[in-house]
């Protein structure tokens, strides 16, 4: 579905990234963004909605649509699309209404 481009492919070749994945390790490449991640480790949903718990996947890729929101180290809302992986991070999948705090 989606193809690499070719300074992603010369990026392929730094040392990988190691993330966890809705609770299973997995390595991916530097200077992805966690969508990219997800998609390259086969993961096509990232959140649920809010009134009919439908998975939702990233969409646009360019942080518009918000349909890439995932829970990134505990903190909730994070755009998919919009961040970087880094080493250690810790991704879930995000289900049904975002938590807002007071």
């Amino acid at each position: 579905m989606f193809k690499r481009l070719e300074e992603a492919r010369r990026q392929a070749q730094a040392a990988p990234v190691r993330v966890i994945i809705n609770g299973a390790a997995q390595e991916c490449r530097q200077g992805d963004t966690v969508a990219a991640a997800l998609f390259a480790a086969g993961v096509s949903a990232c959140r649920d909605t809010a009134v009919r718990e439908v998975p939702r996947g990233p969409y646009c890729m360019m942080g518009v649509c918000y349909d890439c929101l995932v829970t990134i180290d505990g903190q909730a809302n994070q755009q998919g699309c919009m961040t970087l992986v880094r080493e250690g991070m810790n991704i879930e999948r995000q289900a049904g209404a975002r938590k807002v705090q007071a």
